[in-house]
């Protein structure tokens, strides 16, 4: 068969510099094609074949063959071969003239005028033709008996971001990942092959996990070996997450033990490409013994992978910690070290560390994609009620926010594999690997294509829209947020329509999943504030009803949250598709249904009905109160309870951890710029694992600083001849880290303290001339460069009480 002018074209196009993306004119019915592969094919030639192959007869029920010379000249024909493959032929000669190919690059073209027509997918390389193919499958429209094509598709593109991959960790901590078998990681790691990614890292059998999960198909080992050859069956590079957990590598027999236990995971993977070591979470070893270690491992690394590289990062060092590393890497600058790694927990911020060491060492990136709090970059002002419901590791599409986290610093690295511990990120992990290709991809394209492949093109629209209302559900308060039932309502347009099929199809039922999980827990929220607005109501009759009758009236409107509970049909349905993606892709959304390892790993069905309102809090008062013998107590105590965010005349109140209720809270740039919170507030919840907490409401949230920044307060119009008083409520997730108080930079109103209490409740002078000018700064720092996290400084709730004359 003679190679058409579609070739010569092509190769004009590439020594011309052009690109156009696939503008949809006419369709090229592809449903008769035949496959025109390599005489000589290569291994990763021939999974190229086969991944198009399969991919598409699982969704269109045909079976292109492959094929080294077409027979029917009226077929379609579709080519799979590398530049250098092409420029051998008679009519490829042009592709000879191009220098300095960008690896894994690829040309995609249409020739539908050729007789027969014909679809080039050529790669600069081998690694460029299996994304050839991956874009080819993007642009598809596929349904059952057809393969539609755009016929003036015209791609030549290749990858801005040279390293672009995820971590995909089989232990027992993950959502899913544990109870995956060789064949869903095969299919997981193609899907994202398909989008653009080139790396997987894999975690070592032994890391801060379990040794056991009753779902393992495989022990963690022979699994690693497996995953290990998936990875190099597409050519995807592999990392190892190997973290330093011992405690003294100052000892050699310390050494000893872990060069010997590593060493058993370097010699039985069939290929490692690099091993990145965190400096902590877990282990926390001073950098000199860590790299002295590291060097060591790196040796015995390169005995088995001779250019397997080694990467660190200063990972929850302290300040001392990390000016140590620094200074060890521009003093010694030693060779074993192939970069280092940026991620979650690292003090500083990305364009100080590249500034900082010298510049033979690349950075790589570590985003955490799969967390939504309590993490390094969390869903901004998330509402409570989520906070509380969906928690850590929900279903969390964020394409918005992960593209701009994603623009915001990649010039300062050379890529990235993300940090997941679940299939609860997918949608972030294509978002990354798309932008990693080209970061001006825009946002809704990305979606698009991943609804038109994943989903069906007859929903291409609607499910990237779905997507993008599903982050818009977490947008600002939820009270007010009537986008969430529109959202719900979209949804369930497309749920009426989809094909048995579909309703098996994990990513459309995880996005199911969160749309009436979102809408019931909305549903909850408008019902629990209105009863217990109505039970305070019922508190402010107690004078003339009696103490004891306000209270059991108000207990009894408290618990029709728990006796008659609305939208039960929308809560039926978040189990039913629960108990659904964990059977299609082993999700474990319960510990009791599911296996989950813990109810902070996912598990949000058992968080489901978590109280979204005061009610735990004022029945654990109303129980005090009715164990007063005296009527002026009860009474004094239900009148603590319905004035308790009152500062009296001429006072002020911030609740910190509502965005509608902290007019004082400066909160610095913001997460558009500063998604990681160094220079900006964050709010954040102090309750985590699900435990229901007899606190106020407005002590489960907190606004907070990370690392070394201060948390302010900024008060004017204050009245100059006035003194005031401070009530403050310590709270947050780290109530071991100590903090300080001053006003106005200079007058300290409490050293360091431990602000761990049953009831976290302090009051403070404040001395007359910091409001003498009728303005007060108030700041607070938590102990400094202690490393670790980062958190510690949070501050729930703030009276500022004008005392009477």
């Amino acid at each position: 068969m003679r190679i058409p002018t579609l070739i010569v074209a092509l190769g004009l196009v590439l020594l011309g510099g052009i690109f156009s993306n696939d503008v949809a004119a006419a369709d090229l019915d592809l449903s008769r094609a035949v496959i025109l592969a390599p005489q000589e094919a290569t291994k990763l030639q021939k999974k190229a074949a086969q991944v198009l192959v399969e991919e598409v007869e699982k969704r269109t029920q045909i079976r292109w063959p492959i094929m080294q010379q077409a027979k029917d000249n009226t077929a379609p024909v579709i080519v799979l071969n590398t530049m250098e493959g092409l420029a051998k032929t008679e009519f490829g000669q042009p592709l000879n003239k191009i220098k300095d190919w960008p690896a894994e690059g690829y040309s995609l073209s249409v020739g539908a005028d050729d007789q027969p027509p014909m679809v080039v997918c050529m790669g600069n390389d081998e690694r460029g033709l299996l994304f050839a193919v991956g874009r080819l499958l993007r642009a598809l429209r596929m349904s059952p008996g057809q393969a539609l094509l755009p016929d003036d598709l015209m791609i030549s593109s290749a990858p801005q971001v040279p390293l672009r991959g995820h971590q995909l960790g089989y232990r027992p901590k993950t959502n899913s990942y544990d109870a995956w078998t060789v064949p869903m990681w095969d299919q997981y790691i193609r899907d994202l092959v398909v989008f653009g990614n080139n790396a997987i890292e894999l975690i070592p059998p032994r890391s801060d996990d379990d040794d056991l999960s009753p779902h393992f198909p495989l022990p963690k080992m022979e699994m690693m070996i497996e995953m290990s050859r998936i990875c190099d069956e597409y050519d995807q590079d592999v990392w190892i997450w190997y973290p330093a957990m011992d405690e003294d590598y100052a000892d050699p027999k310390t050494v000893e033990f872990a060069l010997k236990e590593w060493e058993e995971v370097f010699k039985k993977l069939p290929r490692i490409d690099a091993v990145f070591v965190p400096g902590g979470d877990p282990g926390h070893t001073h950098p000199r013994p860590l790299m002295a270690l590291l060097e060591k491992q790196a040796a015995s690394l390169r005995k088995y992978h001779p250019h397997a590289e080694m990467w660190v990062s200063p990972q929850s060092f302290s300040d001392e910690w990390t000016d140590i590393f620094l200074d060890f890497l521009k003093t010694e600058q030693p060779d074993w070290l192939a970069g280092v790694v940026f991620g979650p927990q690292v003090w500083t911020p990305l364009e100080k560390l590249r500034a900082a060491i010298p510049k033979k060492y690349p950075i790589r990136r570590y985003p955490d994609i799969t967390h939504s709090r309590h993490c390094q970059y969390p869903v901004p002002d998330w509402d409570l009620a989520y906070a509380m419901t969906i928690a850590r590791e929900g279903i969390n599409p964020r394409p918005v926010d992960e593209a701009n986290i994603f623009r915001l610093l990649y010039k300062h690295s050379q890529g990235f594999l993300t940090y997941s511990e679940g299939c609860n990120d997918d949608v972030n992990k294509i978002v990354w690997s798309m932008l990693g290709w080209n970061p001006n991809t825009p946002v809704i394209e990305i979606l698009r294509q991943y609804s038109r492949y994943f989903i069906g093109p007859q929903y291409e629209e609607e499910f990237a829209q779905g997507l993008l209302a599903l982050e818009q559900n977490w947008r600002g308060a939820l009270l007010t947020n009537q986008g969430v039932s529109t959202t719900l309502a979209q949804f369930q347009n497309m749920e009426a329509d989809a094909s048995p099929q579909l309703l098996l199809n994990w990513r459309f039922q995880q996005a199911l999943y969160r749309a009436y999980y979102d809408a019931y827990v909305r549903s909850r929220l408008i019902y629990e504030t209105a009863l217990e607005e109505q039970a305070l109501q019922q508190l402010r009759t107690a004078e003339p009803t009696g103490a004891l009758t306000a209270i059991d009236a108000a207990e009894k409107t408290l618990m029709q949250a728990v006796d008659n509970p609305p939208s039960p049909e929308w809560r039926a349905k978040v189990f039913e598709l629960g108990d659904a993606l964990n059977k299609s892709i082993r999700m474990q959304l319960s510990v009791p249904r599911h296996g989950a390892i813990a109810i902070e790993r996912g598990a949000n069905l058992d968080t489901i009905d978590m109280p979204l309102n005061n009610r735990p809090w004022l029945q654990k008062r109303f129980a005090a109160i009715r164990k007063l013998k005296d009527e002026p107590q009860r009474l004094a105590e239900i009148d603590k309870i319905v004035n308790w965010t009152n500062p009296g005349p001429g006072g002020f109140h911030d609740d910190l951890g509502d965005p509608a209720r902290q007019p004082h809270l400066v909160r610095g740039p913001g997460a558009k710029t500063d998604p990681q919170y160094f220079e900006s507030s964050l709010l954040g919840t102090s309750i985590r694992r699900g435990v229901i907490s007899t606190n106020p409401i407005s002590w489960w949230r907190h606004a907070g600083a990370m690392h070394n920044a201060p948390l302010t307060m900024q008060y004017n119009d204050l009245d100059k001849q006035a003194k005031y008083r401070l009530r403050v409520c310590y709270a947050g997730d780290t109530d071991w880290i100590k903090i300080r108080l001053v006003a106005d930079d200079e007058h300290e109103i409490h050293p360091l303290i431990d602000k761990s209490m049953p009831e976290p409740l302090f009051e403070y002078d404040i001395p007359q001339a910091t409001t003498a000018d009728g303005e007060l700064t108030l700041t607070w720092t938590r102990e400094q460069g202690v490393g670790r996290n980062g958190r510690g400084c949070q501050v729930a709730e703030v009276w500022l009480i004008r005392e009477a004359e």
